[in-house]
């Protein structure tokens, strides 16, 4: 197996990617670009899209490493509008999207046309995150799109599974494809309730870090191993243990944590980077057959289903976000009222991915009886069109759009009172509960250490207070940064030291780094408890 290919995929899209950090470009339109641009590069190796790795070694990570991020509350909050854009926005596009493709492309039959609408109707949830947090979407919206993305993939893949059996002729049914959804769905979310339970009791009894973060490697892919074994949604088990797990991470070992952060870090990284630089890539393999499409009608079915796409959610947005108020009172009393700006946010910001050209890459060459899939090239055409077309239009005007916009800011000093008046509820508790181990003879400590934990104790009590200080006149620096830059310099010197000790042979190689995961862990420490 030759794997220089693969380790240029890697290590070029890892670099693409933080060389967008450096400009105003979001990484994802960069990657997708670059690939672009070098798919005919002579000397660039051939690489296919594979819809068999995509799907159960690729999206189940990136899902869970989202969904673990994502607010358990906010997403409660939110769940009337994500379970109307996540399934039935993807519905809706998939049957709009089908008809007019069936329309406008001559020979495409009316089966194969709805496999596209269900291959480019969901968003991307590495692409919605990506440009999200980039841009600084508003939190409510940010929410809803993070929660539809993360869910919308069990819908569209239902769709698709079902509009493929027609296609295909294997003889599909509206009452069929109901109860393919349902069992998908159902399966999907009671397989994720079984495994989160049992699942955290093992990420909070492990005792070692490294077990429990090879533990954290592992669950994305039962939960979608096991699902799609028992014909239900991966990507919904994925998402629901995802979510549980994030919501009770800190019942997890302190240790474990911060190891989770950097590995889930990197992991992240590489597979956002490496996936839309696939995207890219993927031109040669697009316009290869062809064939008599190629030119000016080609073109065309590319722009007409990019632009019906982009009206379909518009067309779906704007009644799914009023016409609910019209009609309940109860809604109209729990949710706020949207503004005529959010929506057009929410419809623009609606980006495809590497989940479209996967599930599109997964259509069979032939049907039932042996026949070419009809129009299978064309598809193909259009769903990478569509994406490209959405992550450069959209991706790239999706920041003006939002300062056009002119959303409220962020109100930093409110966020920044709120923050230290809960430190200033858990100091005291804290504080409480120190004085009641104190009081036990079985803890007692010399005073020098109690007062030290009492100092630990009134730095981030006051931590939070000092950001709202003035800053150094000297430096520019706030009171946080200065403190930040002390204590590093601090532990740089110590660190130093520790160094020449054991180049001297004073001390062996195990104990320096024994001493220098203690650094770390107070130098992680320091700068958190600076905010």
């Amino acid at each position: 197996m030759d794997v220089m290919p693969l380790l240029l995929l890697v290590a070029g899209s890892a670099g693409i990617a933080g060389v967008a950090r450096r400009t105003p470009v979001p990484a994802p339109l960069l990657l997708v670009a670059v690939g672009l641009a070098i798919s005919y590069v002579p000397g660039i190796p051939h690489y296919t899209l594979d819809p068999d790795v995509v799907l159960p070694l690729v999206l189940p990570p990136l899902l869970y490493k989202e969904g673990t991020e994502s607010s358990y509350l906010d997403l409660r909050a939110q769940k009337r509008p994500v379970g109307l854009l996540s399934i039935g926005y993807v519905l809706f596009a998939t049957f709009l999207v089908g008809w007019v493709a069936y329309l406008v492309v001559p020979g495409l039959p009316l089966p194969a046309a709805l496999v596209l609408g269900a291959v480019v109707a969901p968003t991307d949830a590495v692409a919605a995150a990506a440009i999200a947090r980039r841009v600084g979407l508003p939190s409510r919206i940010t929410t809803i799109l993070q929660g539809e993305s993360l869910l919308n993939d069990a819908t569209a893949i239902t769709a698709y599974k079902v509009a493929l059996a027609a296609a295909v002729g294997a003889g599909a049914t509206w009452a069929g494809g109901i109860e393919e959804f349902l069992r998908a769905a159902v399966g999907g979310v009671l397989v994720g309730l079984v495994l989160m339970v049992p699942i955290h009791w093992l990420r909070t009894h492990l005792k070692e870090a490294l077990l429990q973060n090879t533990l954290s490697l592992l669950i994305p892919f039962v939960a979608y191993g096991v699902a799609e074994q028992l014909h239900g949604s991966g990507v919904l088990a994925v998402v629901v243990v995802a979510v549980y797990l994030g919501h009770h991470a800190w019942e997890v070992d302190f240790a474990t944590r911060l190891q989770e952060d950097a590995v889930w870090r990197m992991v992240a990284f590489l597979l956002e980077s490496a996936v839309f630089a696939l995207i890219g890539l993927q031109l040669p393999t697009v316009l290869k057959g062809l064939g008599a499409y190629r030119g000016g009608d080609a073109a065309w079915y590319a722009i007409a289903v990019f632009l019906v796409v982009v009206a379909a959610r518009f067309a779906w947005v704007y009644p799914a976000a009023f016409l609910p108020r019209l009609l309940s009172a109860r809604i109209r009393e729990r949710e706020e009222n949207p503004t005529w700006r959010a929506p057009i946010v929410t419809s623009w910001a609606a980006m495809r991915g590497v989940v479209s050209l996967a599930i599109a890459f997964s259509i069979p060459l032939t049907v039932h009886g042996g026949a070419p899939f009809p129009q299978r090239n064309m598809i193909l055409f259009l769903t990478f069109t569509t994406v490209i077309g959405t992550l450069v239009v959209q991706g790239l005007t999706l920041a003006p759009l939002i300062r056009l916009m002119r959303f409220p800011g962020r109100d930093l000093q409110a966020e920044t009172l709120a923050e230290a008046n809960a430190q200033a509820q858990a100091s005291r508790a804290a504080d409480k509960r120190l004085d009641d181990l104190l009081a036990d003879e079985r803890n007692a400590l010399p005073p020098p250490l109690a007062d030290r934990l009492r100092q630990v104790l009134e730095r981030r009590r006051n931590a939070v207070w000092e950001r709202l200080g003035q800053t150094n006149p000297v430096t520019g620096e706030s009171v946080d940064d200065t403190y930040r830059r002390l204590s590093r310099e601090m532990i740089s010197a110590e660190r130093e030291v520790f160094v020449k000790l054991r180049d001297h042979r004073y001390i062996d190689d195990e104990m320096l780094r024994a001493l220098l995961r203690r650094l770390d862990l107070e130098e992680a420490a320091a700068y958190r408890e600076a905010g």
